[in-house]
């Protein structure tokens, strides 16, 4: 495993509930199953958080991405490992949400296969288009694509991710009609735009930032609620298209059957570097929001309320994947 794949988390142990596996766990490197890319906006969220964390744990944890199918590949990985403890698995709205029904046929169950850990960020997304193209503000996107049916098209991270219904939400919501044009992760869809080979996106902000602060594409509005703090000159969807919301979040996650007290270990790990006020900036500085959620049955009970959200809005959007 190359050393840039790696996060060293150090310092003192958690306090675990078995005190048998308090004494020796974790004794070797943890795995953490991230399934996207690197360099993505999940893939940096993953890195941050566990940076944060590194105080809290005697062991190196180290990052292995397994991208594609939306998340599935890790996902099917991840569940199909030892539940001891030593693999981890970076799970979103995606792979635990949005998979289920959008796939008919799942490699793995969300609700069966994994065990809620810590829950992490809240992420926002953001409406981008290539600098060039002839738009200022969302209405004029949306008047410019109603003049030019099916001649625009939309990058996303891949088929059923959150950026793909997100967009294709907008799509339905501003009745327009765009091309969709999937890759292998956030980085690659967002290379693309910035070299104006795709018109638009909604993607992550963590993985819009590098091309938005290079300005190498104009952001025009934001799918939060409301006005963002790290970006308040950005308005929202809903501003214009009324009731119009998408959020992304994030956890981790661990193979059903994983020792209770290692549950205990990793959650207090996440979580005590996730009140780091510096921490805490440099996520929101990328869009992503700490939720305050800090027991694993308070982000069980969590993803279990996001798995009907998300099915409703991938029936709503249309999407399907055969």
């Amino acid at each position: 495993m190359e050393a840039s794949r790696r996060i060293l988390l150090g310092g003192a142990a958690a306090l675990l509930a078995a005190p048998a596996l308090a004494q020796s766990y974790p004794d070797r490197p943890i795995r953490l199953i991230v399934p996207f890319p690197p360099g993505g906006g999940g893939d940096t969220l993953a890195r941050l958080s566990s940076l944060a964390a590194q105080p809290n744990l005697p062991q190196p944890v180290v990052i292995e991405n397994r991208a594609g199918a939306g998340g599935n590949i890790g996902a099917e990985a991840a569940a199909r490992s030892p539940a001891d403890g030593y693999t981890l698995f970076y799970g979103t709205n995606g792979t635990h949400g949005i998979n289920e029904a959008l796939y008919p046929r799942l490699p793995f169950r969300p609700d069966a296969d994994f065990i809620p850990v810590a829950a992490l960020t809240r992420i926002a997304l953001v409406v981008v288009v290539r600098k060039d193209l002839p738009v200022e503000t969302l209405p004029e996107l949306i008047a410019y694509l109603k003049a030019n049916p099916g001649k625009l098209s939309y990058g996303s991270a891949g088929n059923g991710t959150t950026g793909h219904i997100a967009a294709e939400m907008f799509r339905a919501a501003a009745g327009v009609d765009i091309l969709h044009v999937p890759y292998r992760g956030n980085a690659a869809a967002m290379t693309d735009l910035a070299g104006g080979r795709v018109d638009l996106g909604i993607d992550l902000i963590p993985a819009a930032a590098p091309v938005m602060e290079g300005n190498a594409v104009r952001a025009l509005a934001v799918t939060s609620a409301e006005a963002l703090p790290s970006h308040p000159r950005l308005p929202t969807v809903a501003s214009v298209l009324p009731g119009f919301e998408v959020a992304a979040w994030d956890g981790i996650f661990a193979p059903t059957g994983t020792p209770a007290a290692a549950v205990t270990a990793i959650n207090a790990a996440y979580r005590r570097g996730l009140r780091d006020p510096e921490t805490v900036a440099r996520l929101r500085a990328r869009g992503a929001e700490v939720v305050p959620l800090d027991s694993p049955a308070e982000f069980a009970t969590f993803v279990a309320a996001e798995r009907g959200k998300w099915a409703a809005a991938v029936k709503a959007s249309g999407a399907r994947m055969d």
